[in-house]
């Protein structure tokens, strides 16, 4: 796809400016949000510093808001360059805080979008209105439909899916069954959730070795809600098993069994314009020599590098180009997502996931696939940005 075929970014919208007198017209101004409970914690604070970058200041105002591990909201430091990965570690929000003790509150009253700032032994102060929310949190508690909730009672536009395509997004089991009920093709898996898991042992297991003798070994046990290959093991044998399963349900007390597809990994980024959703060219993820397959060290740490564009044919370009609109589709997605397939021995599209706030860094697949595709960071950036103060919140 040429950057010709792409529409331009439409103007920011008059709306912004309500607030302001008509002389002095005011910046929308966007409330990066990140961090976060989940165990992607450290990622989402890596992904807010590449977007706060990448954010046109002539035509924004930013304002950070950082979620601590344990869900306090803060107001941070506009710090991009302190939000990188460094020596191997990922950045925590608690570094950035402007305040150890101070918090953010968002009105949930549509008619006042005022951020106000508490410290103790200090009155609240104002920060101003927010026009629009970037929500940059990966994982349970912000990526998952509880966030797009709390903005849509608040009535602020916001960035990325609503409520139910979060929802719908996060939970690996309820994603392949909404594909599978559209008719796109998921491979073999099994569900154990908690009460089975704790109320009969023995028969969720014996479950398990009934599909591995169906399917073969290995298999590969994940957490049912969560991403960045946070918690997922690969078993070669039986002896690995309960290991694997108690290291899921460290991050999540549902989990997924599910067969190793042997064939390529190809991603494909789907991005909303004006008359719909596109898709970009697709990448392909090369195997990992260093690593089982493409966990968390692989994709954050090592920068194991994709294939963009994914060395394809014509067809299978224009298949998965296809599949993955589909699946935006099928979820009822807004703004963007990034579906992983694999292509099988026998040249057959499955789809593995969706992710509606996929890793948002310049070297990560969704901007990459994107750039090849004729829209760079900045532009990629802006486009969200614009798509959302342009969707009101409420049924749609």
């Amino acid at each position: 796809m040429s950057s010709q075929n792409l529409p331009q970014s439409p103007e920011s919208p008059e709306s912004s400016e309500s607030s302001a007198r008509p002389e002095q017209r005011r910046k929308p101004r966007v409330a990066v949000v990140f961090g976060g409970r989940s165990s992607e914690h450290g990622i989402s604070v890596v992904t807010a510093g590449a977007v706060m970058r990448a954010v046109d200041r002539t035509k924004y105002d930013v304002l950070p808001i950082g979620i601590t591990r344990d869900g306090r909201w803060v107001l941070t430091a506009d710090d991009p360059a302190r939000m990188a990965i460094a020596d191997r570690q990922v950045p925590d929000v608690d570094q950035l805080a402007e305040s150890a003790n101070g918090s953010v509150t968002l009105s949930v009253d549509p008619g006042n979008r005022h951020v106000l700032v508490s410290e103790p032994g200090a009155l609240p102060r104002e920060l101003g209105e927010v026009d629009v929310v970037f929500p940059v949190l990966h994982g349970p508690y912000g990526e998952d439909g509880t966030l797009q909730g709390l903005l849509e009672l608040s009535g602020v536009p916001y960035v990325g899916a609503g409520v139910l395509a979060s929802a719908v997004g996060q939970d690996k089991e309820y994603m392949k069954r909404v594909f599978t009920s559209f008719g796109l093709p998921v491979g073999p898996y099994e569900v154990v959730r908690p009460r089975e898991w704790e109320s009969d042992r023995p028969a969720a297991r014996k479950r398990l070795m009934e599909f591995a003798a169906e399917h073969g070994w290995p298999l590969f046990v994940k957490p049912a809600r969560g991403g960045s290959s946070v918690g997922i093991s690969k078993v070669d044998d039986p002896s690995g098993l309960d290991e694997a399963i108690e290291e899921a349900r460290r991050h999540d007390p549902k989990f997924l069994v599910e067969s190793l597809l042997r064939g390529r990994e190809i991603e494909c980024g789907v991005l909303e314009f004006e008359d719909g959703p596109r898709a970009s060219v697709p990448a392909e993820i090369p195997p990992v020599t260093a690593h089982d397959f493409y966990d968390f060290e692989a994709k954050y740490i090592d920068s194991a590098a994709g294939l963009v564009p994914a060395p394809l044919t014509e067809e299978q370009t224009a298949e998965v180009r296809r599949l993955a609109v589909e699946a935006f589709d099928a979820t009822s997605c807004e703004g963007l997502v990034r579906a992983d397939f694999f292509l099988t021995e026998d040249g057959d599209f499955v789809i593995n996931e969706i992710n509606t706030m996929p890793g948002f860094t310049p070297i990560s697949m969704f901007p990459r696939m994107w750039q090849e595709s004729g829209v760079d960071y900045a532009e990629l950036v802006d486009r969200l940005i614009q798509a959302a103060l342009n969707r009101s919140t409420g049924l749609r």
